[in-house]
This record gives C-alpha cells, structure tokens and sequence, in this order.
C-alpha cells in the first residue's frame, strides 16, 4: 500500500490547487526538494508543482483563486511562478527531456509523471506526492528514493553516467546534498563524476560558484571540498585550492598538508559565523603559500610572504569564479593580508603601539579578523592551542582597552591637510603628506593622545621643522 502523507499537506495552496483539478480531471502533483524536506521533517518555502499538461495555464488559475496578482510565467521552459504568503511556488507541465553533448540546455517535449521523474537529478529529489482528491497525498516513489533517504544515500534514478553527462551540474548538485544532508553519494556515482569530471568544463562559472558557495554554506564544509578533490572537479574550476594539497619532507623535516588545514580553519569559523565572505576568507587565507614555500636548513620550512601574495591573488581567483569585484572581494582581500598580525600578536609581547597600528589598518573588520585567527588555531597539540587560546584572549581585551581608550577604529589624523595649508599658508605639496604621516605615526606609536589639541601642537613643530611660516 503506497504511503500517505495528506495530514501533513495542509497549506492552502495545495487544497485549491486540488479542488481545480478534481473538478476538471487533470493530474498534479507536488514534486522534488519540498517533497524530500517533508519526509526529512526540515522546513521548507519551495514548492514545485508539475501538471500533466499546462503549467503556466495551471498557475494562472491558481493565482487567481489565491488573488495572487503577479504571475511569472517563461514560456521557453514552460514554467510559471509567484509567491503566496511565505511560499515560492512554481508550476511546470511534465516533460520529457533530451540533451546535446555541447549544452546542458535539454530539448523538452510534453511527458507524463514519468517521464518528469525520470528526468530527475536523485532519487531523493525524484519523490512525488498527488494533489488528485482522489489520492490526495499518496506517495509516488520508482526509484526506491524513500529508502535512498532512510540510509542517507545520494543516487541518481538512471544511469548516473548519463544522468550526469546531460547535465554536468548535476556533479556539484550531487556533492552539495551530499554535504548538506550528511549524506554518502553511492559509489557507482562516485566513479562516474569522476570519470566525467571535465564534463564541468561546458557549465558556467557563474552557476558553479552558485553551487559552489551553497557547499561552502554548510554547517560542515570540508566534507564537500574532500569530495571535490577526490572527484576531480575541483581543479577544474579552482586549481589554487588544489596546489595547497600535499607535503614535502627534505632532511626528515615536512609541512603541514595545507589543504586539510585549510579546511580545519573552514570548518572552524563555520561554527561561529554563517557570513559567505568571512568563510571565503578563511578558504583563501593560506593560498599563496605553494608560491611562497622555501626549505631553509636551519628554520626548515618556511612560507614568507604568503599573505602579501594571498591578498594580491584574490581578485584574480574571484575573477575567475565570476565572484564580486566589488566591496565583498577587498574584505576578503584585507583579511587574507591581515590574518597573520593578531597571531605575531599573540606569540610575542603585545604593546600598545602594535595594538593601534592592527585597529588602524582593520578598521570595522576586527572583529572577523579575529574569528579568522582563532580559526586558524590548528594544532594537534592541545597544551600548544591552549595557550595560543589564553594569549588570545589576552589580545582580544587589549584591543578593547586601547580602542576605548584611543579611539584608533578606521583612524584618520585629526589635523587635515586643509587645516595645515591654512596655517602656513602653502598650496598642495609634499610638506602636507610629511606632516601627517608624522602625526599619525606619532598617535600610532603612543607618543601623543588621539586629540585635536595634541595633534595640532605637533603640527606647528613640525611645520616649524620643515621651515614652514606660520599665518
């Protein structure tokens, strides 16, 4: 007997969208992901409806009844959607797709339920619940994808070598829900991701970074870049990650594999910020360390430099991934440059001066450059990352203390150079530059308070100094 889950299709889209077809003999039914989340008991706003038949016609109706004013319908796919209330909801008609090897665009034709599941990436997306009054609620399930959930299994209803040849995004999708759900991709997928991992070359980067940043949003994210690796897709689209991976020994002395350490920072941060570009930050904090790597006899291995080179390195990698090139791309950029100082910080004396230069340069973003140094806290040794945590906690106050004290946050000199060519009487030229930088150096170093009156004495002795008359 086929399983019923009415009780729990209780919005009313699903009663309307019922009535209508009782009424008029068509079939529908809701399908894939909402479907999929209802079984697994996770909350859900999208709704995929598919009709056997016409769905933009379909979602017209529906939206009346609802009084639903706007309905976006696309006509090439044969598709419509509006929102009702806190739901996204889409009606498509059934098809049947077919593909060319060059495009991952299929050439759709009208199909039955079927033919619509067959078309489905997984199993577990393939799930079906009638609409029908019927059997309103009864579970359609070919593929055994209720069993596929129960064991936390990634499978695809066809071949997976076809499944994933038409459609290469079905690779990443695959590795996505896998990480998501804590699910394992069965292994004759496995083998044919990896078999026709350069498949992925004809999809665009825009949607493998869409993919991609999903992955990187999950509680646990290196699950999905260790499948990323091992599939062989990774490298396809971001080669820097894959040059982190490995370790060399000379003189029976090694480095650490800095790709899982990578993702140990990952997986940390994760744990205390659902922020994409903080992440991002921490995925890239190391990148330029193959570049920097050097053996010397004495220190063993070294990776001078690497933050400077990681900084320079991230337009370039989002460029390349079709990320942003605007204000989330420099914070990311920033932290990688930064995320050394508060740890130089916490293994030496911490002064004040140190102290004001870090607030200086970080700005607003302290406060995730120091998540990210705390994720990067690493160590197998946990007498070695207690300390490194109590030292850091140590940093944390005296960054606050000197903040408050100093006010140093996105620090600008309090004398501008308007002011200085007022009192002296000069135009624009060098002695401006020189007497500011002096200024700021002399509130950085601790020498004068952060405070217009100190600032401006200071700037008459130098003016003074530089053989400037005062007005």
């Amino acid at each position: 007997m086929a399983q019923n889950y009415a009780s729990q299709l209780t919005h009313p889209v699903f009663k309307v969208v019922s009535k209508y077809i009782g009424e008029r003999n068509l079939e529908a039914y809701v399908i894939g992901g909402f479907v999929r989340d209802l079984l697994l008991e996770n909350p859900s706003k999208d709704i995929d409806i598919v009709v056997v038949g016409n769905g933009p016609s379909l979602a017209n109706d529906v939206a009346s009844i609802l009084r639903v004013k706007k309905v976006t319908v696309f006509k090439s796919y044969g598709t419509a959607h509006f929102r009702y209330k806190d739901l996204d909801i889409e009606f498509v008609g059934a098809r049947k797709e077919s593909y060319d090897s060059d495009s991952r665009k299929p050439f759709t034709e009208t199909g039955t339920l079927q033919d619509d599941q067959n078309r489905r990436d997984f199993t577990i997306n393939a799930l079906a619940l009638s609409l029908h009054p019927s059997n309103f609620g009864e579970l359609i399930d070919p593929f055994n994808g209720v069993e596929d959930l129960d064991k936390g299994i990634i499978r695809t209803p066809l071949e997976p070598e076809i499944t994933f040849s038409d459609d290469p995004l079905r690779m990443l999708r695959a590795i996505r829900f896998a990480t998501r759900l804590d699910f394992k991709i069965e292994t004759t997928c496995l083998e044919a991701i990896r078999k026709q991992s350069d498949r992925l070359d004809i999809i665009s980067k825009e949607r493998i970074a869409d993919e991609l940043n999903k992955i990187i949003l999950t509680k646990t994210p290196s699950r999905g870049f260790k499948l990323l690796q091992s599939t062989l897709l990774l490298k396809r689209f971001f080669p820097e990650m894959v040059a982190l991976q490995g370790i060399d020994y000379i003189d029976g002395k090694g480095h650490k594999d800095n790709f899982l350490h990578t993702l140990e920072v990952l997986d940390n941060i994760a744990q205390h910020t659902d922020d994409l570009w903080l992440r991002w930050a921490a995925i890239l904090h190391d990148i330029a360390k193959p570049p920097t790597k050097r053996f010397d006899k004495e220190v063993g291995w070294t990776f001078h430099g690497h933050e400077d080179l990681g900084a320079r390195m991230v337009p370039k990698i989002f460029k390349n991934l079709k990320l942003p090139l605007d204000n989330k791309m420099k914070y990311v950029q920033k932290l990688v440059r930064l995320h050394l100082r508060p740890i130089a910080l916490v293994k030496g004396f911490v002064t004040d001066s140190a102290i004001r230069r870090l607030l200086s340069e970080a700005g607003d973003d302290i406060d995730d450059l120091m998540k990210l140094c705390n994720a990067d806290i690493t160590s197998k040794n946990e007498f070695k990352v207690k300390k490194y945590k109590n030292n850091f906690e140590l940093v944390s106050q005296k960054l606050k203390q000197v903040e408050e004290k100093d006010r140093i946050r996105n620090f600008q000199p309090p004398v501008s150079g308007e002011l200085i060519m007022q009192t002296f009487g000069i135009g624009p030229s060098a002695e401006i530059g020189i007497i500011k930088s002096n200024i700021k150096e002399a509130i950085l170093e601790g020498q004068i308070e952060n405070s217009p009156e100190q600032a401006y004495e200071l700037m008459l002795k130098l003016g003074e100094e530089l053989g400037l008359q005062r007005v």
